[in-house]
């Protein structure tokens, strides 16, 4: 399969590394230096485009990928508030976007929890729910993607819920924004930013008797590296708007 990679730091390079060791062909590499790639014959000979960019590049990149006729699997995140519907009508007109805020099949697994025990809970009401994820201090967007998606599913199970919100984030420099002041209908979601921490999101149900917790802890990015490629492999011969749902058959 050929591929090219939008986004050629941490993630890129292990995408790359991955992606050759399963015989992949790497054709084009397109970072800040040289966006004209995406009008090249290289970028348009790709199967699938691997990217891994920011949330206000993100959505520009689609577009190009798009126009040149290349589908594109991605894991950026924090661009949905704003484009989700603009990606949703050009999928609609035949494009292809993989996009998944979290490429591990652990976290796939754990969604998987996540949705399973939230549907228990919706029982028991005298349990609250929160939410807290700890990440990189490199991490552009707060609360992360894949903390997002993990409380949508929970919203999407508890009756006692309608959303969720920002909660407060511990920054980088060791400040503190935000508030612990949110709607009792609101799942409250808590960001930490800390060394190289490559993710880890827990979710808590607590009472005046007992807590009852789950964490899923990255131990590296090579995980998510690995399913960035292996939804590249399921892209390629799929089209439309694909989640880590089609790929796990969760």
């Amino acid at each position: 399969m050929k591929i090219a990679i939008i986004g050629y730091g941490k993630m890129g390079r292990m995408v790359e590394e991955i992606a050759l060791q399963r015989g992949h062909e790497i054709v084009c590499i397109i970072d800040q230096h040289n966006p004209e790639d995406f009008e090249s014959p290289a970028f348009s000979s790709a199967d699938v485009a691997i990217e891994f960019t920011s949330p206000t590049a993100a959505y520009g990149n689609y577009v190009r990928a798009f126009a040149a006729g290349v589908k594109v699997v991605s894991g950026s995140t924090g661009w949905m508030a704003e484009h989700e519907a603009d990606v949703r009508r050009m999928v609609n007109e035949g494009f292809t976007l993989f996009w998944a805020s979290n490429f591990s099949l652990g976290v796939g697994i754990f969604g998987a929890v996540n949705k399973f025990l939230a549907r228990i809970m919706n029982r028991y009401p005298q349990y609250e729910v929160t939410m807290e994820e700890t990440h990189h201090i490199h991490k552009l967007d707060a609360p992360s993607g894949t903390a997002i998606t993990l409380a949508e599913q929970v919203v999407a199970e508890l009756d006692r819920k309608d959303g969720w919100a920002k909660g407060i984030v511990h920054e980088a420099d060791g400040s503190i924004t935000g508030s612990t002041e949110t709607a009792a209908e609101k799942l409250r979601i808590d960001a930490v930013r800390r060394d190289e921490v490559p993710g880890i999101h827990t979710i808590a149900y607590d009472s005046a008797e007992d807590c009852i917790t789950i964490t899923h802890d990255a131990h590296s990015r090579r995980g998510f590296a690995l399913g960035a490629v292996l939804a590249a492999e399921y892209t390629a011969e799929h089209k439309g708007l694909l989640t880590m749902d089609d790929l796990f058959d969760f």
